[in-house]
């Protein structure tokens, strides 16, 4: 059978999605998890590849297991392995061809920024900034972000396509918590924290919105902005 899952997990305590052979990974822990189940290996496909200290509420894998197991029956199994960092929301029977990543029409991230007083609890879970921020402009520089755009200087590492398309960048505040809403076609590695890292050094006046839209328009200028820490960074939500 061919299963696709929904997993939440607390970033904080992995290195990362993807498996290493040497770390913990939350990739890592499913397939050991489902490895137990199936007694054979199973290798799960993720909808993408979350860092360390990324969370997610709504991360999607697929896999293929050699039995017959009904989803609700599944889900209790697997979460029985893998609590209390990992919680498998939903299971579902798909089709053999269907792959978690290819077959996604477009995710969502929220990055958190703790607006209130320091708190150590948070640590692991927001961004503090040990500065005042203005939302207004980090707003007004979100708008250029919008549509389909080269964003070479906003991703690490080298690829060979760098072309993709935002749909909607969206700020909400709660309980002194400043949520951006990212959404969008896909997102490449490191590409949600860099925009937040230039929104927040335009929002600290360190480059003007000019010199970020300057970036966005020639990536072949080479210029860099702040790299937001992973720890405020969510994968919400993914559509199919």
């Amino acid at each position: 059978m061919h299963y696709l899952i929904s997993i939440a997990y607390d970033g904080s305590k992995f290195y990362g999605f993807q498996r290493l052979n040497d770390y913990n990974t939350v990739q890592k822990k499913i397939e050991e998890a489902l490895s137990i189940i199936n007694k054979s290996k199973v290798t799960i496909k993720g909808a993408g590849r979350t860092d360390r200290g990324v969370h997610a509420y709504d991360q999607k894998a697929t896999f293929d297991l050699k039995i017959n197991i009904e989803p609700e029956n599944l889900k209790r199994a697997i979460n029985s392995l893998v609590e209390p960092y990992i919680h498998i929301t939903d299971v579902q029977i798909v089709a053999k061809d269907f792959h978690a990543r290819f077959n996604t029409l477009k995710k969502e991230y929220i990055y958190k920024i703790n607006l209130g007083s320091y708190n150590p609890l948070l640590v692991d879970y927001t961004y503090y900034p040990n500065y005042k921020i203005n939302i207004k402009n980090m707003k007004k520089c979100a708008k250029i972000f919008i549509g389909i755009h080269n964003f070479e200087n906003f991703v690490s590492g080298t690829r060979n396509n760098y072309e993709c398309i935002i749909y909607a960048i969206n700020f909400k505040i709660k309980n002194n918590i400043l949520e951006i809403k990212f959404i969008g076609k896909s997102f490449y590695r490191y590409m949600v924290r860099n925009l937040v890292g230039a929104m927040l050094d335009v929002s600290r006046g360190k480059v003007s919105i000019m010199e970020v839209k300057e970036a966005l328009d020639n990536p072949k200028i080479s210029k860099r902005f702040t790299t937001a820490i992973p720890n405020g960074l969510y994968l919400n939500k993914i559509y199919y």
